[in-house]
């Protein structure tokens, strides 16, 4: 078999039923470069092994706990191609994709990182929407054609090897938002260059009770906070009015639009002002 040109790194833990859809989809990528596929697991208690091992894929147990950026280091660590596609545990990939992204990577050769559209698909019994409000997952579009970015969503990163080798691992200290954020900062810092592959997209899933109202607005709670966090750690915090106005914003949708996504765009902006007036304890 060829050295690999790809690395796809899957970080997890404790998501057996999405990393079986994302594995399966990443087995069956066409027209592909020669590429090796790596599960890290972060001490998963479920049937995630069970699941890689049904796939044939190998898995490597995290170097440190709890959280994305030790998934990724110990995904780099324990791959050898020059190229590392990290993707998370809840996608679906075409099977265009990963040719897509090795196209892209050869397009942008002085690219440290790059990566492709995000598209949300919510599985099972999600709450109505009137289309004007943002998907209540991550979603990424740049529009249409390769261009310049400031930043890729970890769900489609990839990187080059020699980039990290440049500018160093990921950060481990991170939280869950903005985790990937700050080493694509720098990245530009040193010169780098991101690169979006208008092609080289995938969907970003929820299913079955993941994709209800109730389980929707909880996790945008929790990532509310954590952008808050995040915001303070970069000295970037809106204040304290703003937060309201953007919760008054949220109610007023979801009344004005009778949207109940606007329950979930207020369960973000409310996560934001308790983690303000909380002021990190």
């Amino acid at each position: 078999m060829s050295d690999p040109a790809v690395s796809v790194v899957v970080p997890t833990r404790d998501r057996a039923a999405y990393l079986d859809v994302a594995l399966a989809s990443l087995r069956d990528q066409r027209d592909a470069p020669p590429h090796e596929l790596l599960v890290v697991d972060d001490r998963s208690t479920d049937e995630t092994r069970a699941v890689a091992a049904r796939h044939g894929v190998r898995v490597v147990p995290a170097r440190a706990p709890g959280g994305l950026n030790a998934g990724r280091n110990t995904g780099i660590a324990a791959t050898t191609a020059p190229v590392i596609a990290f993707v998370d545990d809840d996608v679906w990939a075409p099977p265009t994709w990963l040719a897509a992204l090795h196209a892209g990577a050869e397009r942008h050769p002085d690219a440290g990182a790059l990566g492709g559209p995000i598209r949300a698909r919510l599985l099972g019994p999600a709450p109505r929407s009137c289309g004007r409000e943002p998907a209540p997952i991550t979603t990424l579009d740049l529009g249409p054609g390769d261009r310049d970015a400031e930043r890729i969503w970890g769900a489609n990163l990839t990187v080059r090897r020699g980039a990290v080798e440049a500018v160093g691992e990921f950060d481990e200290s991170l939280p869950i938002y903005g985790d990937e954020e700050e080493w694509q900062a720098r990245l530009l810092a040193s010169g780098g260059r991101i690169a979006y592959v208008a092609d080289a997209w995938l969907e970003h899933r929820r299913m079955g009770p993941d994709s209800r109202l109730r389980a929707l607005a909880r996790a945008e709670y929790r990532r509310g906070r954590a952008a808050r966090r995040d915001d303070r750690r970069k000295g970037s915090e809106l204040p304290l009015g703003s937060e309201l106005r953007n919760i008054a914003g949220a109610g007023w949708h979801t009344v004005r639009r009778r949207c109940p996504q606007g329950l979930i765009m207020g369960a973000h902006s409310t996560g934001r002002l308790v983690e303000a007036l909380r002021g990190g304890r």
